[in-house]
């Protein structure tokens, strides 16, 4: 195989073709370690945990919560911010970057694309939840009714279904057309009776005929060319539920790229820290290298630089604007009684990142593991001052209160956490965790005839 005396290889170990398909395919065919079953276990237990909360939450009412009069927003729209930007990494590795044509997408885009299906999911938890009466969520969806009633356009949360509900279903199609091959693959390998028959037919009679490609290389480009604007689009649009508003703090023209940046930090943070561990334990290093670890984290320090900047500008503005109550909605989330709120945000977001300049950090798995919850941490809180601050000292002192959360709120957020990551053990159990027949490209474009 060529190898470049700038690049590193993308794939290590002087690989064949049917010796890619091996080791991927190896933790599908395979008997599950410990550490998965472990992993799980953990998983579910968040998850049934989580479940419970809801369910108490639904029978009890929003009343469970610690909102108040004056923080009608708490944990359940941090979180679903928060989720629903960690989604913003899958369609950007799997779309920008293959319109970018970068080759070393195609060693992590499939599990990209997977946290992406199951981030929006837990992410449309949230609001769900939080409209109290569940069972009457079809009530935003505009249809003709014998009600009489018609959904408000002009609202933003409105927005927001359109913009999500959008998202997940081109998010969810990428996905899964991606994924046909690879399945065509697995049917062909399993020995199982029942297994052939479900990967068969969810393989859509898949083939691998020339045709199959030509139609297959197609749609990926198609949509691709969808979801690419869709990333800018959806966190844009969550940004204007705060930036519409007339609330000191959130009435901001900076939120759309401001969110949009922070998304695909988070995103992508969320990605290192499945692919540090995933890498690890289902023996992908070869495929998984230090190289891409290296190459995400220069996204990192891109997009975290962008954030920093943008905490910088928020602050500007609100000085330049003369606005009084602007000034003291910002100067109360740094001095304020949540400072350690917006401590924890510049730290883990602004400052950490800043190591990876250093080439032997961003190279470093345990620096990079550890980076990434920091990260994800910092992502949390930065939604949390947010919303949080900006709420609990409006214009009527009177009306000032603090904000904390049940147990209820926290058990829901750790049932998210539950739900998220039990889908994605068992996703990885179920269809290969990095993009088979994308991977041999790699080579293939690399000038050497295998077999």
């Amino acid at each position: 195989m060529y190898v470049s005396p700038v690049r590193e290889p993308l794939i290590k170990g002087n690989k064949t073709y049917s010796q890619i398909t091996k080791d991927i395919a190896a933790p599908i065919e395979g008997k599950p370690g410990k550490a998965w079953y472990m992993g799980l276990a953990l998983s579910l237990s968040a998850m049934f945990f989580g479940l419970a909360m809801m369910g108490y939450t639904v029978w009890q009412g929003i009343g469970s919560w610690g909102l108040n009069r004056t923080i009608g927003w708490g944990w359940g729209i941090t979180n679903f911010v928060w989720w629903v930007g960690i989604g913003h990494a899958g369609t950007f590795i799997s779309a920008i970057l293959l319109l970018f044509r970068q080759k070393w997408r195609t060693s992590i885009n499939r599990s990209a694309e997977a946290m992406t299906i199951f981030a929006v999911l837990c992410a449309g938890l949230f609001p769900l939840i939080h409209m109290g009466r569940p069972l009457l969520a079809f009530f935003v969806f505009p249809y003709p009714n014998t009600r009489g009633l018609w959904v408000n356009f002009n609202s933003p949360l409105l927005w927001d279904v359109f913009a999500i509900s959008t998202y997940l279903l081109v998010s969810l199609l990428f996905w899964y057309m991606g994924l046909i091959p690879d399945i065509g693959t697995m049917r062909d390998r399993v020995s199982s009776k029942v297994k052939k028959y479900i990967y068969g037919l969810l393989s859509f009679g898949w083939t691998g005929s020339v045709k199959h490609w030509q139609r297959h290389e197609k749609l990926s480009l198609i949509l691709a060319g969808i979801a690419a604007p869709l990333v800018l689009s959806v966190h844009s649009i969550v940004s204007a539920d705060f930036a519409t508003s007339i609330v000191p703090g959130w009435h901001t023209t900076i939120f759309p790229p401001y969110f949009v940046a922070g998304a695909i930090f988070s995103g992508f943070a969320m990605v290192l820290t499945l692919l540090v561990v995933t890498r690890k334990v289902l023996n992908l290093e070869s495929y998984i290298t230090l190289a891409h670890i290296e190459s995400m984290n220069k996204i990192i320090i891109a997009t975290g630089s962008i954030v920093g900047i943008a905490y910088m500008t928020e602050l500007f503005i609100s000085w330049y604007s003369g606005v009084e109550f602007e000034q003291y909605a910002f100067l109360n989330r740094a001095t304020g009684p949540y400072w350690w709120a917006y401590a924890i945000m510049m730290t883990c977001n602004v400052i950490s990142p800043q190591l990876l300049w250093f080439r032997k950090l961003r190279r470093n798995l345990a620096f990079t593991f550890i980076l990434s919850i920091f990260i994800n941490i910092g992502m949390w809180f930065e939604r949390f001052v947010i919303i949080v601050s900006s709420l609990h000292r409006d214009y009527l002192p009177s009306s000032w209160s603090m904000y904390s959360p049940t147990i209820v709120e926290v058990g829901i957020f750790i049932g998210s956490l539950g739900i998220f990551f039990s889908c994605f053990l068992l996703f990885i159990r179920v269809f290969p965790v990095i993009a088979i027949a994308e991977v041999k490209t790699v080579i293939k474009s690399s000038g050497e005839k295998r077999t």
